[in-house]
């Protein structure tokens, strides 16, 4: 037992012996041990050091107080709560807030946002692929409806042609959600991501009509909340397209905050002796109400003589009115960008409805309208407009990759020049990572859940990924891009890009509100908790709450410090080979963002959500946690392909830069209480001697590109889920052919510059040697067909539309006569 003695350890000194217990402790708090065994364990090092009381007392008697809850609780707990409750730091949750942050689930976004993520889960989650029926219908009528439309026509006609109407209804395209014993198609979130993101490869209007009545609208309240008697009457003419629905929720005075709507219906007793509404509603920006039978209505609910037992104002509730009432007024239409998809006002004045057969779910679902928005919302923003994004951004992808390999400019392809290279990295590499994301969030909605900030991160970093996409691609297609025409697949979809920035929560609210406002609260592990015990007032659960926080906030701590300190070697990674630093650095960045996180929260209390350039760095550091694990899980997903190590490269390094650009930004402004700004100079000083990255290099850049410019299968996957002309009359399809006869003319040309650079043919443009090189045995005669071929198709493939004079002013006069038309 001597040697367990303090003097028999000699030359040992205290300092020593204290960073060993010091050391032992953190590792512990590192390893995320439970704050009892971190007590155990410290004294254990006490007694086997034999620490004198002056070094053991401070240390132990915290812990035991902290560790005996009773005594927690009396001595600090109890007093603590007041103290927050009365002082008003932390923020007030109203109601509208608490069903929002409510709404839906918490997946992977609480693991990255704990500071401690499970990368196993993240490496295991979901990646589903189409079954054999929805294959069959994505290969089927969704393949025909693409080859039956022309977007340029639809943008010169201003609608879908009567045809494509009539062949949508058939097909049950509206019906996609809708249960199978209901009419509908039944399609899962996969699916449906899926059908739109092919159709919007080949038109935004035909995407746009299409998604919006499989998403936040009739069929899907009916769905999850409609009384079976409402299923029946609605869903099986909704799925046949026999009726066109539309939902009714913005308003002049109510677009970001929703909560705000002035639409009313107020409740009355018939002379039939039942429960009517009379309703009032001003709406704009509504999609498809011109063309709707059916409109869903958002209003704010008034019972003054209290006959459904709620009370005179029970809140948002939603409804079904037929637009056939008396009082509904529809015919006009907003011009989005000159987008032709049916976006118009609505207004209602005294329409007078039958109470259990307009509220969704009757009586019963009187005021919870809200709380049916947010649910549908967070699972529909993960839907919709990432499809629209990802195969917008695909089509780009395709179209830009060939033109560059086609479009030759001082004898070389402009796809061979570096400042081509830059540009056409960005789309190959954001491109991939769209994808990974679609089916990633996909693969979470598929099993039921709906996880409100993951989606709200899909939503925004998906259409702004696809705004930088489409701007690369014009400025790479330059004059063939600004051209409009039949033979121009860019410009149309470039002025559609702020439709799907603006839509389903406008994208700077969503950032700066919806992603870390709501996310702090919603994924953090304890905040809900603490807030939610804090209004009640219950002191058991504060405290089984409040010091778990703080253990949490030290365990990120050290882990902050040592991950850095090793970038990252310190983590067990769940892939091997390649990826390996890529899964460690995540870890890395998971720690310090939920530590400045923490920090924040601590610093400005209910203050934060006005904070809103702060919140919006948090927002894009952890948005792109999820898009690197998005990545990650993707490469693994399709077996470690080694052809997609660039691509995995590029999204990884990408996402690490916005990261260390955001945590820059917050060490640079986070002020805390009494230190102010003190942390902007270490702070600093940490995160540039620690990077997370800077971005990809030239070669990850270079080789990036180069995945767009050649044909097989790996241009195929990344662009895999588009529609992808055949015919040779098709803007897309005419550059396909270009592209694979300009690749597989590549070894001829080769052939004729070597013997150019050889003396055996003059200086001349390749095209302009053939019958020399024939004559000369140089190259054969096929071999000059098919030169000639690939240049006749070149020149066909950058060509550009040009109109004549009466052509180009009877387009403008038939559209000036159609608005002169329905101003009167």
């Amino acid at each position: 037992m001597e040697l367990l003695h303090y003097g028999a350890l000699g030359g040992w000194s205290a300092g020593a012996i204290c960073a060993i217990v010091a050391s032992t402790v953190l590792g512990a708090v590192f390893t995320g041990a439970p704050l009892w065994s971190i007590t155990a364990l410290a004294a254990a090092a006490c007694w086997t050091f034999a620490l004198p009381w002056w070094i053991s007392v401070p240390v132990l008697l915290p812990l035991l107080v902290l560790t005996i809850v009773p005594l927690r609780r009396a001595l600090l707990s109890d007093r603590l709560l007041r103290v927050l409750r009365d002082s008003g730091f932390l923020p007030a949750i109203s109601d509208t807030e608490k069903a929002a942050i409510a709404a839906g689930t918490v997946w992977l976004d609480g693991e990255l946002f704990s500071g401690r993520p499970s990368l196993q889960k993240l490496i295991g989650a979901d990646y589903p692929d189409l079954d054999a029926e929805a294959l069959r219908f994505v290969d089927g009528p969704v393949a025909t409806v693409c080859r039956m439309t022309s977007d340029w026509q639809v943008h010169q006609q201003r609608d879908l042609p009567p045809e494509v109407w009539d062949y949508l209804k058939r097909e049950r395209f509206f019906g996609m959600i809708i249960p199978k014993e209901y009419g509908g198609l039944g399609l899962t979130a996969s699916a449906n991501s899926a059908v739109v993101q092919k159709l919007a490869s080949r038109s935004l209007p035909l995407a746009i009509t299409v998604m919006v009545p499989n998403s936040l609208g009739p069929a899907e309240l009916l769905v999850h909340y409609g009384t079976e008697a409402q299923k029946k009457r609605w869903l099986p003419a909704l799925a046949t397209g026999q009726e066109v629905p539309c939902f009714a929720l913005t308003e002049p005075g109510a677009g970001s905050d929703a909560g705000a709507i002035q639409a009313t219906g107020v409740v009355f007793r018939g002379e039939d002796g039942k429960l009517w509404l009379r309703l009032q509603w001003h709406k704009r920006y509504i999609t498809l109400a011109a063309v709707a039978t059916v409109l869903g209505l958002a209003f704010q609910l008034h019972d003054p003589e209290n006959l459904l037992g709620k009370g005179p104002f029970p809140g948002i509730t939603c409804g079904l009115v037929p637009t056939s009432t008396p009082g509904v007024v529809l015919g006009r239409r907003h011009d989005p960008m000159g987008v032709p998809f049916y976006n118009c006002p609505t207004s209602g004045r005294d329409v007078l409805v039958p109470l259990e057969d307009t509220i969704f779910g009757g009586a019963a679902g009187a005021g919870r309208g809200w709380q049916m928005l947010m649910e549908c919302l967070a699972a529909g923003r993960g839907i919709s407009l990432p499809a629209t994004a990802t195969g917008g951004a695909q089509m780009v992808a395709r179209s830009v990759g060939a033109y560059a390999a086609v479009r030759q400019q001082f004898g070389l392809p402009i796809g061979r020049f570096e400042g081509i290279e830059e540009p056409l990295a960005r789309i190959a590499g954001s491109t991939w990572l769209l994808e990974a994301m679609r089916r990633y969030v996909n693969g979470a909605l598929d099993k039921g859940q709906q996880p409100a900030v993951v989606t709200a991160i899909a939503k925004y970093n998906t259409t702004e990924l696809w705004r930088k996409i489409i701007n690369d691609g014009m400025d790479v297609m330059g004059g063939a891009a600004i051209s409009r025409g039949p033979r121009n697949l860019l410009a149309n979809a470039y002025a559609g890009t702020p439709i799907c920035i603006t839509v389903e929560g406008a994208n700077i609210l969503t950032r700066t509100l919806m992603i870390f406002g709501q996310g702090a609260i919603r994924c953090h592990p304890y905040a809900y908790k603490q807030l939610d015990a804090i209004g009640r007032g219950d002191g058991r659960a504060f405290d089984a709450a409040f010091w778990p926080h703080l253990g949490h906030v030290a365990r990120n701590g050290v882990r902050t410090l040592l991950l850095g300190l090793t970038r990252g070697w310190l983590t067990w990674t769940p892939s091997a080979g390649a990826a390996k630093r890529w899964w460690r650095r995540l870890n890395w960045a998971s720690s310090e963002f939920a530590l400045l996180a923490d920090l924040a929260m601590g610093a400005y209390g209910g203050d934060l959500k006005r904070k809103e350039k702060i919140t919006g760095r948090f927002a894009d550091w952890f948005s792109w946690l999820f898009l690197c694990s998005a990545a990650l899980r993707r490469f693994e997903a399709e077996g470690r392909r080694r052809e997609d190590l660039p691509l995995l490269a590029w999204a990884c390094e990408h996402a690490f830069a916005r990261m260390q650009e955001a945590r820059e930004g917050l060490y640079q402004n986070l002020s805390l209480p009494v230190l102010g700004r003190a942390l902007a100079l270490p702070g600093g000083l940490w995160a540039r001697l620690t990077r997370f990255g800077g971005g990809p290099d030239d070669r990850i850049g270079q080789q990036a590109a180069r995945t767009l410019l050649q044909p097989g299968g790996q241009r195929d996957r990344i662009t895999g889920r588009i529609h992808v002309p055949t015919e040779a009359g098709e803007a897309l399809g005419r550059l396909e052919h270009a592209l694979q006869l300009c690749s597989d003319a590549e070894p001829v040309l080769k052939k004729l510059k070597d013997a150019v650079r050889g003396g055996r043919l003059p200086k001349a443009r390749p095209e302009a040697l053939l019958d020399q090189a024939v004559e000369r045995g140089i190259v054969s005669e096929s071999e000059r067909k098919l030169v000639q071929a690939a240049e006749t198709a070149r020149a066909e493939a950058v060509a550009v539309d040009s109109f004549t004079l009466a052509e180009y002013l009877g387009a403008g006069a038939t559209a000036a006569a159609a608005s002169e038309l329905a101003a009167h």
